[in-house]
């Protein structure tokens, strides 16, 4: 997945297709993407300007179909593009398009907002109102993460349970051997001091002073001081804040079955749903497919996720100075692919710019 377009799950026997038979599936996926009802080559001999008769198109739509690039839901009715199908017609897609927008009109509406948070929550805001899907901001992590609160719990004679909790509701746990056998009280005692001592402060200046800390003298003579530290460097060495996940018309969902297709199970909705809320899950999920900058797509049964195979998601990834934003859409299958590519590369470049020269406050 790259700049090129170039995705998951690439149609390993489009090189047997013949011009005129990729010519034919794009018109009937661009149709039926239009319509939601299967397209014949009856339609497609009247309205597709192919100059071949009825005939040559069911033979054309016919090898379609042994190639799995289509399927017929019922004997009387037309074809539906299978996933394969939309992945070759994205390909085709991407190999003749032109550069999107730059997006100035995109940035003229962010730069509106008053802060970085407030920049992403439009992203999210404007592509999806712009395609009609839900719409994501996958953004860097914020480094001025604070701790709220620490605690360690006793497993049992050797292993301690660290529970950290940042200030914005993040949770991290850990199992850590002590060199020493500690008891609940001095577990307790430890959790005490640090809370006192570092609740509200960023994880990078908490790291900062227990390294200074263990340097000093007092260390040496002050076991509970030494502790507490000890316990503290051994999980804040391993805790990295997750970036940032801003989401837009989760509803949206609900309303995007196809009557061909069937409406997406209720426990499929229901997942994908849970997936959004928890966030964390998206995040991991989103983060294994953005390989670099550039363009993503992934279409349903090429998700690694099952909740989301009825669904397809586009994505365009932006670095710039040194941040990495991804603007995204998850939609139906039966999404419109053009529009779903120029609204997420659009506003990706916007943010990139906002982030390299932003005229608003942070």
């Amino acid at each position: 997945m790259g700049s090129t377009g170039s995705t998951r799950g690439q149609a390993p026997t489009s090189d047997s297709l013949t011009e005129r038979s990729r010519r034919v599936l794009a018109l009937l996926v661009r149709e039926y993407i239009d319509r939601g009802e299967p397209v014949s080559s009856l339609w497609l001999a009247d309205h597709a300007s192919l100059g071949v008769s009825s005939a040559t198109l069911r033979n054309i739509m016919a090898r379609l179909e042994e190639e799995g690039y289509v399927y017929q839901p019922h004997t009387s009715a037309g074809r539906v593009p299978t996933d394969l199908g939309y992945r070759l017609y994205v390909d085709l897609l991407l190999q003749g398009r032109r550069p999107s927008r730059t997006g100035r009109e995109v940035e003229a509406r962010l730069r509106q907002a008053s802060s970085v948070d407030g920049v992403m929550a439009s992203v999210s805001h404007e592509v999806s109102r712009v395609s009609h899907h839900l719409g994501f901001v996958l953004a860097p992590p914020d480094e001025g993460i604070s701790l709220k609160h620490i605690e360690f719990v006793s497993l049992d004679a050797s292993r301690v349970l660290v529970v950290l909790v940042t200030g914005t509701g993040q949770v991290w746990h850990k199992v850590v051997t002590p060199a020493e056998t500690l008891s609940p009280s001095d577990l307790s005692q430890s959790a005490n001091y640090l809370n006192r001592e570092f609740s509200g402060r960023t994880l990078a200046e908490i790291r900062a002073a227990i390294v200074a800390s263990m340097q000093e003298d007092r260390v040496l003579y002050d076991r509970l001081v030494s502790r507490a530290l000890t316990l503290a460097s051994s999980t804040l060495d391993e805790v990295t804040p997750e970036p940032k996940l801003y989401v837009h018309g989760a509803s949206s969902l609900l309303e995007d079955a196809s009557p061909v297709e069937g409406r997406i199970p209720i426990d499929t909705l229901r997942s994908v749903l849970g997936m959004i809320e928890e966030k964390h899950r998206l995040i991991e999920l989103l983060t294994e497919y953005v390989e670099g900058p550039g363009l993503t797509i992934v279409i349903g049964a090429e998700h690694t996720s099952p909740d989301l195979r009825s669904f397809s998601l586009v994505a365009s990834t932006a670095t710039e100075g040194g941040h990495t934003t991804t603007v995204g859409i998850i939609g139906p299958r039966r999404m419109r692919y053009p529009r779903a590519i120029a609204a997420v590369e659009s506003a990706s470049q916007a943010v990139g710019r906002l982030l390299t020269n932003p005229d608003h406050s942070n």
